[in-house]
């Protein structure tokens, strides 16, 4: 069984960098803490809801930072002192289980359950599931498609070792995440679920199998050809977008953001792009491609629950969601958006990004999931170091001293 690592601080409110409007609003205040999306789409979202409320509450947008580690690292702070001014929380997928599990989160029954799971697309519900029970609303999701220069790319290959063969032949490269950070989980976890395997379970008992070696033989592969990018175990998301904007790639494994951005790339590289599935492991199998995305959970220790639940329902609803389609570039987790003629004017490859979403594979659902993370990735970086025939017992090995309480 992996245990939980995490030792937290038990630190007041203070002192922690918020802006000096938290609290504002008086009794019916609800503050929200999020991280802060550059894009607009919360605030608007923010004013939307109130509005609405018509003051039966003030929802009040605690602004956290934009990296994900040190938004969890501030919330887990105030909740292990049990702050009751975190009445609601952004909550990146893959916190559901440790918050649930350290009950710094309520569960979402009866109404409110029913609202947080009606209309859902299968990958973001899974994000908000532990144990049977529903513990947040998903507001907003992720994936990664296959992005490929249709100008230089007859047919887009539909698995890894296609795609390997074909950017060898062209003599390109392949732009992916390979640096020792969560982007090298992401790109692990699916190869792994797309061979039909799983890391660890919710229970944390784990099933390295043999689909491990299968995930590791396309990563040795990739990294060890000519296909592999320069800087490979240094690239994350905005490295692989670069790359493939500067023309060195004709393939790229990236979020929908890249779409947007090859706009403003010049010599009109947007109307260049070809999507397709992130690529499967065997040829027939489909691939489980990566699950991300925003949920809005409610705090343990708020004193406003009732309040806090209708806010959040509000902030989840379809118009919001539509809004940060637009704003934000960031996916709905509601099915029939994807037919809004709104989202599908923001993403015209709406279609494939819903199937994506649909048929995501969550990280580990598992209260030690950050220890869990560490050992895949020490495990399998640098990409061009792996030993396929050698993953299966490294991450086991790893795994198990985490379960232990061990370095590793």
């Amino acid at each position: 069984m992996v245990a939980t690592a995490l030792s937290v601080v038990a630190i007041g409110a203070a002192g922690c960098g918020f802006s000096d409007d938290e609290g504002a609003g008086g009794a019916n205040a609800v503050n929200w803490y999020v991280f802060s999306e550059p894009g607009g789409a919360y605030d608007a979202a923010v004013e939307t809801c109130n509005k609405q409320a018509k003051g039966a509450y003030k929802i009040n947008y605690i602004r956290l930072p934009t990296d994900a580690n040190q938004q969890r690292e501030l919330l887990v702070r105030r909740l292990a002192a049990k702050d009751s001014s975190i009445d609601l929380m952004g909550m990146d997928v893959i916190w559901t289980a440790e918050f649930a599990q350290a009950e710094w989160i309520k569960e979402w029954t009866g109404a409110n359950k029913v609202a947080a799971t009606k209309g859902k697309l299968a990958g973001p519900l899974r994000s908000v599931e532990y144990k049977d029970k529903v513990w947040a609303i998903p507001f907003t999701s992720n994936t990664q498609l296959l992005w490929y220069r249709k100008d230089k790319v007859d047919t887009p290959p539909k698995t890894w070792g296609e795609m390997i063969d074909q950017a060898v032949e062209q003599k390109t490269a392949i732009e992916v995440q390979g640096r020792q950070y969560e982007g090298l989980t992401v790109w692990v976890n699916s190869l792994i679920a797309s061979a039909g395997g799983q890391i660890v379970d919710e229970e944390g008992a784990v099933k390295v199998d043999g689909t491990t070696k299968q995930a590791a033989e396309i990563i040795e592969r990739l990294a060890n050809s000519s296909a592999a990018p320069p800087g490979l175990s240094t690239n994350a998301e905005d490295e692989a977008r670069l790359g493939f904007e500067s023309g060195r790639s004709n393939f790229q494994i990236n979020y929908p953001f890249i779409y947007p951005s090859a706009k403003d790339a010049g010599g009109g590289l947007q109307k260049k792009i070809g999507w397709a599935r992130w690529p499967a492991v065997e040829e027939g199998e489909k691939s489980r491609p990566p699950l991300g995305g925003i949920n809005i959970g409610v705090g343990a220790y708020t004193k406003k629950s009732d309040l806090a639940f209708r806010a959040a329902r509000c902030l989840a609803q379809p118009e919001n969601q539509i809004v940060a389609a637009e704003k934000g570039g960031l996916p709905p987790t509601t099915e029939s958006l994807y037919d809004d003629p709104k989202v599908k004017k923001a993403y015209p490859f709406a279609d494939l990004l819903s199937e994506s979403i649909e048929d995501a594979a969550p990280r580990p659902i598992n209260p030690a999931y950050s220890d869990i993370s560490l050992a895949i990735q020490k495990s399998f970086h640098p990409p061009d170091s792996i030993k396929a025939d050698e993953m299966e017992t490294k991450l086991k090995e790893r795994l198990d001293k985490a379960a232990d309480g061990k370095i590793f």
